[in-house]
């Protein structure tokens, strides 16, 4: 591993100091559960961690029905699947943050660190797209919000620039009568990287019966996590319905273009952009029913 400082930084004001005057040889330590592996293994080449896990508003989590959930950028998987509150308003990202990495793993990884290492498969991107979920980011000019569809922007890259970093992110609260799902398909049976990801959102009406709206997002199939824009505006105000949810995964599969690799070939990966849509939609949806 090649040589770097290290500082643990007190506050967001010092963080931002300190990744304002190294640039791009400087990264957030948050988790680290990508960043070490990335520095030992020299894929990534720096100067300076500098840490973020003593500064307290990125890890901290709120959560009202006045304000919906915030969590702070490094907060690890672990305190996010073991609070009930969110377990019972958010599953669709209790789905995701329960599948990152292993036990181990998790106890250091956090989403914003899944987020901002911006890699297409990232389980938490989709889960948090879905959740219309709103990426709160510090830096010298002051702090300004991206919504998570937009904060990744190629593989690796995200649209932070230098100097800022990511501090928590917001999540609405849910509407009466919605729920959410994510799933991935992987060669084995846990601690694994997604050849797809999907994850979906539903708003339903009072009989259940018929859907108000609806989010689809896509991961592993394409250089950024997308949003399934078209899939999404299909259903709203639609029927549940087979043949509507496959309307639906049929848009999504349009929109996604994967690669062939070790892993899984393109036309793989297309199939299963259909199968783990209907079924995303459809957990979303019994999520719902299940509540009734």
């Amino acid at each position: 591993m090649q040589a770097f400082e290290y500082v643990a930084a007190k506050s967001i004001s010092e963080a931002i100091d300190l990744l304002s005057e190294r640039g791009d040889q400087a990264r957030i330590l948050s988790g680290g559960t990508d960043l070490i592996v990335q520095v030992r293994e020299k894929r990534r080449s720096l100067e300076l961690m500098v840490d973020v896990k003593q500064i307290p508003e990125v890890n901290e989590i709120s959560h009202s029905s006045a304000d919906g959930l915030v969590l702070g950028a490094s907060t690890p998987c672990y305190k996010i699947y073991n609070d009930p509150d969110i377990k019972s308003a958010y599953p669709g990202l209790i789905d995701a943050v329960s599948i990152i990495g292993g036990i181990q793993v998790q106890g250091r990884a956090s989403v914003g660190g899944n987020l901002c290492n911006a890699s297409p498969a990232a389980d938490s991107t989709p889960a948090l797209i879905v959740l219309d979920a709103t990426c709160v980011i510090a830096g010298p000019s002051g702090t300004r919000e991206v919504a998570a569809k937009d904060f990744c922007t190629a593989p690796g890259q995200t649209t932070m620039e230098n100097g800022e970093f990511l501090t928590s992110i917001k999540i609405p609260t849910p509407d009466t009568n919605s729920s959410s799902f994510y799933l991935r398909f992987i060669p084995r049976n846990e601690m694994d990287i997604a050849v797809v990801g999907a994850g979906a959102s539903v708003v339903l009406d009072e009989s259940h019966k018929s859907f108000v709206s609806a989010h689809v997002a896509l991961g592993a199939v394409a250089p950024t996590p997308l949003y399934a824009e078209e899939a999404s505006n299909l259903l709203s105000g639609q029927e549940i319905s087979d043949e509507i949810i496959n309307q639906a995964a049929e848009a999504a599969q349009a929109i996604a273009r994967p690669i062939s690799d070790m892993r899984g070939t393109a036309n793989q990966r297309k199939h299963l952009v259909g199968v783990l849509t209907r079924r995303a939609l459809n957990g979303a949806v019994n999520r719902v029913k299940e509540t009734k």
